[in-house]
């Protein structure tokens, strides 16, 4: 029998729902709703302690004593303007997540790639308290985070390792064929004896620590990470790059990498895709410098007075080399040179005459018919790949990988993947309101952190209080609506 409509529209507190009970069901208990779960893929509510009865329309309280525990009850305040803001510049990688995994499986590593921006070096069996004590449990109830099903998920999320591949793959799908793409790669300690991956680089092991490589390809013209892989740590980086561009499905762009990505480790896949291209330094030793007379520059660059060039067609192959010199950074690097001569007691005339010649110089390949002044500012832009991997490694903390298995290596480095999408649709978010221009991003993020709301007695969610500064902060991340400018009085 349904219950009556009068009964269910008496007052009573929020989150309790009404249960009929007796033998004719014409009693009205009222129970605490204290949570959800998920069953069959739907959320099913909770119900906690009965409170209340409803007697005569009227809600009547328990005694307090039989009032239920503060444990049992729901969080009243939390963590809010952080977790908006992100679910705001982030939700349509969700909707990217729901074409590969479950909308269950989406809800963990949605809310997982959050909760790592918005808590810096947070631990997996942290990750239940920050999402309850947050609004994602508001704006996506019911996601599982406990540390035993985080651990089997990451687990199952490194098994499942095709579908990383298909998502990866979809968005590499999505690059415009002129935009640049920066690659390179960065090592993570990983101590673990027990995964394939953790070994000693050529860099670990002066340092006596193991790691796992990671590669990234960054999308200069987006601002944003594309795609990524990981690798043993004593893999070499051109000996990755190939997998990394077929496994991936990078086929159409301009791949801009550094020394350890040269174009004859991937040619297979250059040759096979004529719609991706490829923007490489050579190294200072390289025969077509000498071949070529690549250090008689012939003139210098429009947009930078200090830059010499040349420019010349590769004589039997469909390649350019660009060479540049720097006069200031050349200086620099002889001041530099002579310093540590000086100092070590190893000055020689005709080592510094040797050294004058490259002091400054850059020599770049291409399978594309550049501008000089083109190839030197796409080549150039290399340095936001840095600010990647500074903020991969730094903001959120990411050092280490805090995880044993190969599965679970794979599936964490993945969240963590996602996390720097986020971290670098924030940075673009703080830097359209101006706010970088006199804090640092990691201020900013406490600043939302301290920007809660609480539950109120109707059951609304009320803002803080806060510092006016801090709401003005929020005012022009578009989180608060800006107060309306005073109308202009009329003149008569």
């Amino acid at each position: 029998m349904p219950i009556p409509r009068e009964v269910l529209d008496v007052k009573r507190p929020v989150n309790t729902v009404v249960i009929a009970y007796g033998k004719n069901k014409d009693l009205y208990a009222v129970r605490q709703r204290i949570g959800c779960k998920y069953v069959n893929g739907r959320h099913v509510p909770i119900n906690g302690p009965t409170i209340g009865h409803i007697v005569n329309l009227v809600y009547v309280p328990n005694d307090e004593s039989s009032l239920a525990d503060v444990s049992a009850s729901p969080v009243d305040l939390k963590d809010w303007a952080n977790v908006v803001l992100c679910d705001r510049v982030f939700s349509d990688i969700r909707q990217d997540l729901l074409q590969v995994y479950s909308k269950q499986d989406t809800g963990k590593l949605y809310c997982i790639s959050i909760l790592r921006v918005c808590n810096s070096g947070i631990k997996d069996y942290e990750l239940k308290e920050a999402y309850d004590d947050s609004f994602l449990s508001e704006l996506y109830p019911g996601v599982a985070l406990s540390k035993n099903t985080v651990s089997t998920f990451l687990n199952d999320l490194g098994k499942a390792c095709s579908k990383i591949t298909k998502f990866m793959r979809n968005r590499t799908a999505a690059v415009d064929m002129d935009h640049h793409l920066l690659v390179d790669g960065t090592l993570k300690s990983d101590e673990s004896t027990v995964n394939t991956l953790s070994d000693f680089s050529r860099k670990a092991k002066k340092k006596g620590t193991r790691d796992i490589s990671v590669l990234y390809a960054f999308d200069l013209e987006a601002m944003e990470p594309v795609c990524s892989k990981c690798f043993p740590g004593n893999m070499l980086d051109a000996t990755a790059y190939e997998s990394f561009i077929k496994e991936n499905g990078i086929t159409k762009g301009i791949i801009v990498g550094d020394k350890g990505f040269p174009e004859s480790a991937a040619k297979t896949e250059f040759d096979s895709h004529p719609d991706l291209h490829y923007l490489n330094p050579v190294k200072r030793n390289a025969k077509a410098i000498i071949d070529y007379n690549l250090l008689d520059f012939t003139g210098i660059l429009e947009n930078n007075g200090s830059v010499l060039y040349k420019k010349e067609k590769h004589i039997s192959e469909d390649k350019w080399y660009y060479s540049f010199r720097n006069v200031i950074l050349a200086a620099q690097e002889e001041k530099n040179w002579v310093r540590h001569a000086k100092t070590n007691d190893k000055y020689s005339l005709e080592v510094l005459l040797k050294k004058q010649m490259l002091f400054g110089t850059i020599v770049l390949e291409s399978d594309l018919d550049l501008t000089p002044e083109a190839a030197y500012t796409a080549y150039s832009s290399r340095w936001e790949i840095e600010i990647v991997m500074r903020f991969y490694k730094t903001a959120c903390e990411f050092e280490d990988t805090r995880v044993q298995d190969d599965y679970s290596v794979i599936g964490s480095e993945f969240c963590d993947f996602l996390s720097t999408i986020l971290t670098f649709r924030l940075i673009h978010a703080f830097d359209k309101a101006k706010l970088l221009e006199n804090m640092t991003y990691k201020k900013i993020m406490s600043i939302l952190a301290r920007a809660k709301k609480t539950r109120v007695d109707d059951g609304a969610w009320q803002l803080i209080r806060l510092n006016p500064s801090y709401i003005t902060i929020l005012q022009e991340l578009e989180l608060l609506p800006k107060p309306e400018e005073p109308a202009k009085k009329k003149c008569y």
